[in-house]
C-alpha cells in the first residue's frame, strides 16, 4: 500500500482529496541562481487520471535579501517577459489580477510600496428581478505587510481612501441602488484597514484558517458558470504558518496535458503544500510564471504569453 493511500485510510479523508496528491521534484538548478530561501518544484503526476504539469515556488517571507512587490502596466498590458525587462530582471514574475480586454483596466486591487495603484470592481448590475440593484462584491486578495507577514482577506476598495477595507472572517454579500457604493452600503460588518506593503487581488479564496473554503459564489465570480467543475490553467498564491509564501501554477489547454485543474483540485493541492490561507488568481491564458526570466509551465494561448496589466514580483534586495 502506498503512503498517500495509507494516509487517506488513517485520517478517513475523502477519495477525491487523495487523488489530488502530487509528488514534487526540486528543480532549483534549472532556474539558478536563486537565494537559499527560495526553491522551485515541479510535478508531472497525473491529476485524477488526467496528465498534468504543475510548478510551485516556496520563498521565505522573512528573508530580507529578497523583496516582494508588484507592478502594473499603468493603463497598458505587457507579457511577463516584457515585465522582466521593464522591471530590470527580477527573480520571479507571476500573473495576478483579473482585467478588461477592452480597456486594460484591472478588476482587482494592487498595492505597491504601500499605495493602492489598482482597485476592485465596485459593483455588478443585477439581472432579472434584481436588475434595478447593484451587487457589491468583496474580492479575495493576498498581501504582505512591512513586517513581512502575509494575509489573505476579502477586500473592498474606495478610490478616496488610502487603504483597502478588509474582512477577515467572511466575504460580504450586499446590494443597493448606487453603482458606486461606500463602506456603509456593505451593512454593519466588522472590517479593518488592510495596511499592506504589497498586495494583489483575484479570487476566490480557496483556503481559510487551514481548511478548504471556496467562496466564488460569495465573491460573485464567474456568474452563470460552474467553475468548481471546470478544468482550466490556474494561478494561485498562499502562505504557510511557518512563514513561507507559496506560488502555484497548473498548466492546461496545451498538447499532452489536460485542460488544467478545478478550483477544488487547486485548493487540495495548496492544502497539501501546507497553506494556511490561499486564493485563486486570474488563470486560463493569463497563467504564466517566470523564474529568472525562464518559463515554467507553457502558457495556453496560441500566441504564447498573454499581456496582462499587473504582475506580482520577487526581486533581490538592493545592497
Amino acid at each position: 500500500m502506498s503512503k498517500p493511500v495509507a494516509l487517506c485510510l488513517l485520517f478517513i479523508l475523502p477519495a477525491q482529496f487523495c487523488l489530488a496528491q502530487l509528488h514534487w521534484q526540486r528543480v532549483d538548478s534549472a532556474y539558478a541562481p536563486l537565494p537559499s530561501s527560495m526553491h522551485i518544484f515541479r510535478s508531472t503526476d497525473s491529476l485524477e487520471g488526467f496528465p498534468s504539469v504543475a510548478y510551485y515556488v516556496s520563498a521565505r517571507l522573512k528573508d530580507k535579501s529578497i523583496q516582494f512587490t508588484a507592478a502594473t502596466g499603468q493603463g497598458k498590458r505587457f507579457t511577463p517577459a516584457q515585465y522582466y525587462q521593464i522591471e530590470q530582471f527580477p527573480l520571479l514574475i507571476v500573473n495576478s489580477t483579473y482585467f478588461s480586454f477592452s480597456d486594460n483596466q484591472n478588476f482587482s486591487l494592487v498595492v505597491k510600496d504601500g499605495k493602492m495603484v489598482a482597485y476592485n470592481v465596485p459593483s455588478l448590475r443585477g439581472t432579472g428581478n434584481d436588475s434595478l440593484f447593484y451587487y457589491y462584491p468583496t474580492r479575495a486578495a493576498i498581501g504582505i505587510d512591512r513586517k513581512r507577514r502575509a494575509d489573505v482577506a476579502w477586500t473592498f476598495t474606495d478610490t478616496s481612501r488610502r487603504w483597502p477595507y478588509a474582512f477577515e472572517e467572511m466575504p460580504v454579500v450586499a446590494k443597493g441602488k448606487d453603482s458606486i457604493p461606500s463602506i456603509y452600503d456593505l451593512n454593519d460588518i466588522e472590517w479593518k484597514w488592510w495596511k499592506m506593503r504589497t498586495a494583489v487581488g483575484g479570487g476566490p479564496v480557496l483556503i481559510h484558517d487551514g481548511k478548504i473554503h471556496i467562496t466564488d459564489r460569495e465573491e460573485q465570480l464567474f456568474p452563470g458558470t460552474h467553475p468548481r467543475g471546470e478544468r482550466n490553467p490556474r494561478t494561485a498564491m498562499g502562505y504557510t504558518r511557518d512563514g513561507r509564501l507559496i506560488i502555484l501554477v497548473l498548466q492546461g489547454r496545451t498538447p499532452g496535458v489536460a485542460m488544467g485543474a478545478t478550483l477544488q483540485q487547486e485548493a487540495e493541492i495548496l492544502l497539501r503544500l501546507g497553506c494556511y490561507e490561499a486564493l485563486n488568481l486570474d488563470g486560463g491564458g493569463s497563467t504564466c510564471l517566470l523564474v529568472n526570466g525562464k518559463e515554467t509551465i507553457h502558457p495556453s494561448d496560441r500566441e504564447g504569453q498573454r499581456p496582462v496589466p499587473a504582475v506580482f514580483l520577487i526581486r533581490r534586495s538592493k545592497p
